[in-house]
């Protein structure tokens, strides 16, 4: 069928009376000739057929094995248990040296004790004296916790700066917790791959190891509160299902509604992906703040807590409060849930946010709650009248929870806290010393000063419960103790070179989120600045292996099992404009003890085997030393990190010093190195090769920079044949070159490409235009090994160049003489690209330009270029559209998505709306901070951003403007600009090698236009020659590679946001314990504010009235 379509064009273009002829012929004899002069090009200067022809001689010594995938994903997940085993013994070893300070630690009311203040040390105040809690605290850069200046000797403590610092619960705490420094150091010297350890206390301080100098944000203020932190409340509490449930009545208006709506965000903050939740509103009538949960709880995820929020912002009053409504409705979400198996089939709580309560409520909880009282209500009194307090304290009471009074913002945090306290209960009754595990975060505190190399951690913590006998009924609990991992160390132990070109390891958690995955793309740009996305740790691994549609991956990891299943699978290398069509094999299990599982994916032709061969040490080391050749830093061939001595070393130092004796204590992986001295002495003879090209000087075509080669070991081998002031690709394989490198994640990019065609064969494509500097083309081939009937791929070659040399080569080519024999051609002769009614174009198997007329048309997609040829390839099929989907997409905020509910009726009112929204966000964030005035100022360090990094010596005083115009920077974002988590479709074109060439006519309106088609042999290119004299953009639009959001009605919307996708919840559950003591279930909050507080608060409250 193919072939008669292209016999019917091939007609139609010689029947068509008058119209211009393109010889295929022609261009036929074109691409052959500027095909062979490319490739002997390419092979010349790569020396491609020398290093094939090396590991050609070794095939008969190499033994080459089939790679078993079941016992490889057993190996490493026993070594992942085994690593992650010992952090766990740490963190128990410090939960009990804190308990037991805890026990033989008297309580002192008048205790003075100078700590040291990570916020304060090594400051000087005004006359050079340090500050209270301040004092010298010696820091030195240390490359194990990426290069920030530390303590390794000390742990010091961070407060919050709405927590003061010298508060009688807070010194006795610092105190009693000093017994852990020794267990710190210990824990440090037992296992030297610990990074940070911590205790984060109950009453809000946090004790790290090793000590640092904190820097506050740009207002001068320390908002980190461990006690928000996953680990903490993980450890804390057990899973939960909670309905909150806010008054929005009439009553609630001004600063009420929005002290309700931030005691919402915390209580929000303070859930993780193990619980679930809903929030309902009420006032006439009952209403769920989004319809679509109508009746259900949902997982408490990172994407469903920030729709929350979103939406409680919208939140307006109105009517009179009834709150009995609400609280049937609560406990019939609440019931159902535990009737059908749903939620966290744990801990069950409603929260009531109001600012009175009037109705009689008995009936209520007699009916659903009592006299189990298995669903605990807790209840917030928003507001400083209190004269409906003991009906809110009572309905607390007598239903297991906690009353408290929130006043003010600044009361939130802290209210907020208690109910962790009582959940916490049966737990610290029962001395259940669960171990948790959190999902992959990231560190607030590096991620604001450093560079990102540690950046996605996963944390192990334990409670900290109190012994004394005195306290057993109230159970109280001490804190949480815990221990980072960084993620990218724990993928250290499934080594990159064991998977092969496209193969990865990724580790995912019980309820499905990605852990780790070289498809995880948790950042993104916003500006010039690096930001996490909002969701970037509840990717799910639907999202990321969505060619599972069936989710069959997904369910099986999920539920811990242990298996193997196949994928036909597109995947994306260079950013997504390129496609390869892959068969996977995925292995996976269960890492035993964690809540984690584990899977290896190697795909069919270049993981399947794995070749070994063996030469001497000597002749190894000797050729590993050659000035050409480096190994992937990236990867571990030696363990660097466990003795402080090794962390300066680089991986191919640390090797050099191991063969040859000089650290004989390092641990090295023996298979790499062998595989690596292997590929030393077999590369070697490149280094020679290409020398003696760059020496002869006048054989050497200008605009030829690099060769280079790479090997399955990691090793690389480069000849730079031009100086860096000459070279256009300055940046090509230098160290921040990372996709042209092996990485923990990825081969380089031309490697993965290379293996896609035969042995032999160049592959040709310009790199994306912000990775490269310059007008340069990437030329590489595979090198393979063959035992018998079984083929690996040792390593991959090529060669860099400026575009200048393949150009002028076929501009040379494309244009036949004046005096050529034209008696048997049937169209245009002499042909000549160089003519201005042809246009001529080298495009990739990708449809992306190499050579044009239009020197701004190198490295565009070709589309783009003309939609007209190119949609007529693929109709007729020689490109084919492939769709991907990337669901970590980020989209600008649709402008038009901002509520219409409350029209601007005039100007009076939008400029009343916008006093007021100014108002409100100025005392929340007066109030928040505390800027307004402390309960005792002169405990509170005022502060200021630091210059540079932990150096400060000064800390002034922050400007009241500073806040204002902070907050007069974040108003001028427009909604249009803000980025949002969305799902995109893009697409990409894949040129089908089985038709060779092709020509058509386009019908055009007036006009009609004829292009030829020819695949450039021995490549992975194509010559176009293009009728240039009748424009075809009326009829045909650009056909772009842009991506486009998948946009979801709002039934499909809802439907995917209800959808309870397969869980494993945790295995431990405490909701309930006899002796628990109940009736310690809250009281007013006791506060004194200055008066000057409190009357700016009541001014503030009537203007925002």
């Amino acid at each position: 069928m193919m072939l008669l379509w292209i016999i019917l064009s091939s007609s139609l273009c010689l029947m068509v009376e008058g119209q211009m002829k393109i010889p295929p012929e022609t261009v036929q004899q074109w691409a052959v000739s500027f095909g062979k002069e490319i490739a002997v090009l390419s092979a010349r200067y790569s020396g491609a057929r020398l290093l094939q022809k090396k590991y050609k001689d070794i095939e008969g010594v190499v033994k080459m094995e089939e790679v078993d995938g079941e016992e490889l994903v057993k190996n490493f997940a026993e070594e992942m248990e085994e690593m992650l085993g010992r952090k766990m013994k740490s963190v128990k070893r410090l939960a009990e040296a804190a308990e037991d300070a805890d026990l033989y630690h008297d309580y002192n009311e008048t205790l003075e004790f100078d700590y040291y203040n990570s916020l304060l040390i090594n400051m000087v105040d005004e006359d050079g004296n340090p500050l209270p809690l301040g004092g010298e605290f010696p820091l030195e850069e240390n490359e194990h916790f990426n290069n920030m200046p530390v303590n390794t000797q000390l742990s010091n403590i961070q407060v919050p700066t709405n927590v003061y610092n010298k508060d009688t619960d807070i010194l006795n705490g610092a105190y009693m917790s000093e017994a852990l420094n020794d267990v710190f150091i210990d824990n440090f010297q037992k296992d030297p791959t610990l990074t940070w350890q911590y205790f984060g206390s109950a009453t809000g301080f946090f004790r790290l190891y090793p000590g640092i100098q904190w820097t506050p944000d740009e207002n001068g203020v320390v908002t980190f509160d461990c006690r928000n932190r996953n680990w903490y409340i993980q450890a804390a509490t057990s899973p939960k299902d909670v309905v909150i449930v806010v008054d929005v009545s009439g009553s609630m208006k001004g600063l009420r509604l929005t002290i309700a709506k931030h005691t919402i965000n915390t209580i929000l903050d303070t859930l993780g992906e193990n619980d679930f939740v809903n929030i309902i509103a009420y006032s006439d009538y009952v209403r769920y703040v989004e319809p679509c949960f109508k009746g259900t709880l949902v997982q408490a995820d990172l994407d469903n807590r920030e729709h929350f929020k979103l939406l409680v912002e919208e939140l307006h009053v109105k009517g009179e409060g009834k709150v009995k409504k609400a609280m049937k409705e609560s406990f019939k979400i609440l019931n159902e849930a535990a009737a059908m198996g749903q939620g966290s089939l744990c801990n069950q709580a409603i929260m009531l946010i109001t600012d009175g309560a009037m109705e009689d409520f008995q009936e209520v909880f007699e009916k659903f709650n009592w006299p189990e009282k298995r669903v605990r209500v807790f209840t917030y009194l928003i507001g400083r009248e209190m004269t409906f307090a003991d009906n809110v304290k009572w309905i607390a009471c007598n239903n297991k929870g906690y009353y408290t009074h929130i006043s003010t913002l600044a009361d939130v945090q802290e209210n907020v806290m208690e109910y962790l306290h009582v959940l916490s209960r049966p737990m610290v009754i029962n001395h259940d010393h669960d171990i948790i595990w959190t999902e992959a975060y990231m560190d607030s505190v590096l991620f604001n000063t450093q560079a990102q190399s540690l950046l996605l951690m996963t944390s192990v913590a334990m409670p900290v419960f109190s012994k004394k006998e005195e306290t057993l009924s109230h159970g109280i609990l001490l804190g949480v103790v815990g221990t980072d991992v960084a993620l990218r160390e724990l993928m250290k132990l499934a080594p990159r070179y064991k998977l092969g070109i496209h193969g990865y390891a990724y580790l995912i958690t019980n309820n499905g989120y990605i852990l780790s995955h070289p498809e995880l793309r948790p950042l993104y740009k916003e500006g010039k600045k690096l930001k996490p996305k909002p969701n970037y740790n509840s990717v799910d691994l639907s999202e990321v292996e969505w060619e599972d549609t069936e989710e069959k991956l997904r369910t099986a990891m999920v539920k811990g099992e242990t298996g193997t299943m196949s994928l036909d699978v597109r995947t994306a290398v260079d950013k997504g404009r390129r496609v390869m069509f892959l068969k996977n094999d995925y292995f996976y299990t269960v890492i035993n003890e964690t809540p984690f599982s584990m899977g290896i994916v190697l795909t069919r032709g270049y993981g399947e085997y794995i070749f070994f061969g063996n030469v001497s040490v000597e002749e190894g080391l000797h050729d590993l030393q050659a000035p050409d050749l480096t190994i992937a830093n990236e990867w571990t061939y030696c363990e660097t990190d466990i003795d402080p001595a090794h962390r300066k070393l680089s991986q191919l130092q640390a090797v050099v010093r191991y063969l040859t004796g000089k650290e004989p204590d390092l641990e090295c992986d023996e298979l790499l190195l062998q595989q690596t001295l292997f590929d030393a002495v077999v590369t070697a003879p490149m280094e020679a090769y290409w020398t003696a090209l760059m020496l002869n000087t006048s054989g050497m075509d200008e605009g030829v920079e690099t060769a280079f080669l790479g090997t399955r070991s990691g090793l690389m081998r480069f000849q730079r044949y031009t100086g860096i002031e000459k070279r256009v690709g300055k940046s090509f394989l230098s160290p921040t070159d990372k996709e042209n490198m092996f990485t923990l994640d990825h081969f380089p990019v031309w490697y993965r490409r290379a293996a896609e065609y035969p042995a032999g064969q160049f592959l040709y494509y310009m790199p994306r235009q912000e990775t490269r500097a310059g007008r340069i083309v990437i030329a590489t081939t595979s090198i393979t090994v063959t035992v018998g009937k079984k083929t690996a791929i040792a390593g991959a070659t090529g060669v860099q160049m400026t575009l200048e040399v393949i150009e002028s080569r076929f501009w040379a080519i494309a244009a036949q003489p004046n005096d050529t024999d034209c008696s048997d051609v049937e169209g245009i002769c002499p042909l000549r690209c160089d003519s201005i009614d042809i246009e001529c174009y080298v495009i990739d198997n990708n449809g992306f330009v190499l050579i044009s007329k239009q020197r701004n048309d190198a490295g565009r997609f070709f589309g783009e270029i003309d939609g007209s040829v190119m949609a007529t390839l693929i109709r007729m099929g020689m490109f084919k559209r492939v769709s991907l989907f990337d669901y970590q997409a980020m989209c600008k905020m649709n402008p038009h998505s901002v509520s219409s509910a409350r029209p601007l009726l005039s100007p009076f009112y939008g400029l009343a709306s916008a006093l007021k929204w100014f108002l409100s966000n100025f005392l929340l964030f007066l109030l928040e901070f505390n800027f307004c005035g402390f309960w005792h100022t002169e405990h509170f360090a005022d502060a200021k951003p630091s210059v540079g990094l932990f150096r400060q010596k000064t800390l002034p005083t922050a400007k009241p403007s500073d806040c204002v115009d902070q907050l007069q920077r974040q108003t001028h974002k427009k909604k249009g600009d803000i980025l949002q988590p969305c799902d995109t479709e893009y697409p990409s074109f894949v040129y089908e090698p089985s038709v060779k060439e092709t020509n058509s006519i386009i019908k055009c309106g007036r006009c009609q236009k004829m292009f030829v088609v020819q695949q450039i042999p021995e490549s992975n290119l194509l010559m176009l020659v293009v009728q240039a004299d009748c424009d075809c953009s009326r009829q045909y639009g650009p056909i772009t590679m842009e991506p486009k959001e998948v946009r979801y009605n709002a039934s499909v919307k809802c439907d995917r946001m209800r959808s309870q996708k397969i869980r494993r919840r945790p295995e431990s559950c405490h909701a309930y314990h006899p002796q628990e003591n109940a009736n310690d279930c809250g009281g007013a909050s006791v506060i004194s504010l200055s008066a000057s507080l409190f009357l700016l608060c009541l001014s503030l409250s009537a203007l925002v009235s």
